[in-house]
């Protein structure tokens, strides 16, 4: 098998000299599995691409994608063209554990129905916590709002091997995704329009649909430090997971759950938004709104991939999909870990 290791990178020069030599010394496999590490270079102005052809001449690849084309489009860009089985979607501010990507390999190589996996996801300035955005693999519930094992709203979880059983997951992290370049291929790569946040989810919802298996395989590690892109107290990441959701969504649901849902989303965004003044963020209430406003304008836009997902779709019933409220549990019941939640109990291993 042959895959290749690769990082989006945008102005991340001062993340590339930190982290690349760990991913370097790191990323050994046995044969007969061939391993290519390439830094593929949204238009940065930081000197990045730079720094890694004069450093890692014989180590690192480079591609110049010449213009920041967001986190979606770059990585369908540099994607494109490789002559790889897999390729592992790295963030620049990931940093891999010696043996991270062979158990990620062997378990591909052995289930060929597995369109993609991911490792556990720690944090990388806690080091014992799980990390937000993936911690040991991602979920959505009914109403289309993404939460992880290890990882339920804003509490994480401490990593006590708790979830150290590989399972099939809804989603698998965009920090770090090793997935089969043909069925990345197959789905369309991932959905440009949304410049970056969701995108993978989409993206793993697609392949889904397909009767592809999604998984997280907790014997490889990686520690992910989060927000090197957008803050998560910026407006615009606000703006950019509320109108993608609604984006998701609308593509991925059957036309009868979107016409309820699309109810429901509607009260609980505003809900969202009022809360948001009432913290003294109206910029944050104001992304929400900018964000339904511009999902309503995009939305005709989508409507014939739409009905092609759902022609070429094998199933929307989805065990891997909890069937209550996350809100619900999580506010009003006191629910805070994945444990608590039926789905946890109800999905085998």
């Amino acid at each position: 098998m042959r895959v290749a290791v690769v990082i989006l990178n945008w102005n991340g020069k001062g993340l590339l000299e930190r982290l690349l030599p760990a991913l370097v010394e790191h990323t050994h496999v046995p044969q007969p599995h061939l391993v290519d590490l390439i830094v593929a270079d949204n238009g940065s102005t930081d000197g990045s691409l730079e720094f890694v052809q004069s450093q890692y001449p014989d180590t690192v690849q480079t591609m110049d994608l010449h213009r920041n084309h967001g986190f979606a489009e770059g990585y369908n860009r540099a994607l494109a063209d490789l002559q790889a089985d897999c390729a592992v979607l790295l963030n620049s501010d990931v940093e891999v554990s010696p043996q991270w990507l062979e158990p990620l390999l062997v378990f591909m190589n052995e289930h060929p129905e597995v369109a993609a996996c991911q490792p556990k996801i720690r944090s990388f300035y806690q080091r014992d916590q799980f990390e937000h955005a993936g911690a040991a693999g991602g979920y959505i519930d009914a109403l289309g709002f993404p939460f992880c094992r290890g990882r339920m709203m804003a509490v994480v979880e401490k990593d006590k091997g708790q979830y150290d059983c590989i399972r099939d997951v809804f989603w698998t992290s965009g920090a770090c995704m090793c997935v089969r370049l043909d069925r990345y291929r197959e789905v369309g790569g991932l959905d440009a329009r949304f410049f970056a946040h969701m995108e993978e989810i989409d993206l793993c919802w697609r392949l889904k649909s397909k009767g592809y298996r999604l998984v997280c395989v907790p014997q490889s590690v990686v520690y992910h430090m989060g927000g090197a892109t957008l803050d998560v107290e910026n407006p615009q990441k606000v703006f950019l997971n509320y109108r993608n959701n609604l984006l998701m969504l609308y593509k991925n649901e059957t036309p009868r759950r979107w016409r309820w849902l699309w109810i429901v989303r509607f009260v609980m965004d505003y809900l969202a938004a009022v809360v948001f003044l009432f913290q003294g963020k109206p910029k944050h209430a104001n992304a929400i709104w900018r964000a339904r406003v511009d999902f309503k304008s995009m939305r005709r836009s989508y409507k014939d991939q739409r009905t092609q997902i759902h022609l070429q779709a094998k199933t929307h019933a989805f065990a891997e999909r909890y069937k209550g409220s996350l809100l619900l549990d999580y506010y009003l019941l006191g629910k805070r870990r994945f444990q608590d939640l039926s789905i946890a109990k109800n999905l085998h291993h």
